[in-house]
């Protein structure tokens, strides 16, 4: 819904997106219901786009690129930046590193990892927080989220190594069918010949061990082969790059990594868990 007060807030790429959609509308002469013909949606959308009460969606921006870009991808460059501005503060600085990552290596422990939920899964898991957020800011964050799935397929490919916890497999979100798609979902990515996926068991503390007990982390080797640590804690995060630092974390992440069930446990664990909820 559109609101007067977006128009203050707006950030710097929905201002620069409105005054180009504009502009370039104007330019062929258009009024906003003929604009709101050519890319599905109604004048008043157009004009809350323009006068940013209600910032432009991605699917809009998917239009506009396609009616008025003119092959020059304005458009198409904006729902980068934008998806970026959706993000939690704390998370900006990580987002780009991931995404153009050549090795993830990652360590899940309360909720299946965000890179891998599906979208009933995350707006249950974001709209069920606290504080509570407005059902637009919940419908931003799922978008950003999701749109962080395109890692998948990116070209170049890039490895992704995942040890999740049992405890966030067996933690039901949302309710017991969008677990059940959860758990299948997962179960697909883990199939995918440049994701390898491993469960540490909630018994891996019996002979003595536990590697994980101090938390989540995510090792990142850039395109570069620069070597980086992030690491998120109630909203509050940390991006480590020195050396030292890094190696230690990184040696930690092969501890877990050993004391985990190997990919075939791990998917058969899945599968069997699908099995117990039909």
């Amino acid at each position: 819904m559109a609101r007067a007060e977006n128009k203050e807030t707006a950030s710097p790429t929905a201002r620069l997106v409105a005054d180009v959609a504009r502009k370039l509308r104007v330019r062929k002469g258009w009024t906003q219901e003929q604009l709101g013909n050519e890319i599905g949606f109604s004048a008043a959308a157009v004009s809350a786009m323009e006068t940013c009460a209600q910032p432009a969606s991605d699917e809009m921006l998917v239009h506009l690129e396609r009616v008025l870009g003119d092959g020059l991808e304005i458009f198409e460059q904006a729902r980068v930046y934008m998806r970026m501005e959706k993000y939690p503060p704390q998370f900006k600085n990580y987002v780009p590193l991931e995404q153009k990552a050549l090795v993830l290596r990652l360590y899940a422990t309360h909720v299946i990892h965000g890179l891998f939920q599906t979208e009933e899964y995350a707006r249950a898991l974001i709209g069920g927080g606290y504080p509570p957020l407005s059902e637009q800011r919940v419908d931003e964050l799922v978008e950003a989220r999701i749109a962080r799935r395109a890692l998948f397929d990116r070209e170049p490919v890039g490895t992704i190594e995942l040890v999740l916890e049992e405890s966030a497999l067996r933690r039901p979100i949302g309710s017991e069918e969008i677990m059940q798609d959860q758990l299948l979902y997962l179960a697909a990515c883990a199939r995918r010949r440049n994701v390898t996926y491993q469960v540490l068991p909630l018994n891996a503390g019996l002979d003595g061990e536990y590697a994980g007990a101090r938390g989540e982390i995510n090792l990142v080797e850039t395109p570069e082969h620069d070597h980086l640590v992030y690491l998120e804690i109630q909203d509050e995060s940390l991006l480590i790059r020195d050396p030292g630092k890094v190696s230690a974390y990184a040696q930690r992440y092969a501890k877990i990594r050993a004391q985990a069930l190997t990919p075939r446990e791990s998917l058969g664990l899945i599968e069997q868990l699908v099995g117990e909820q039909r």
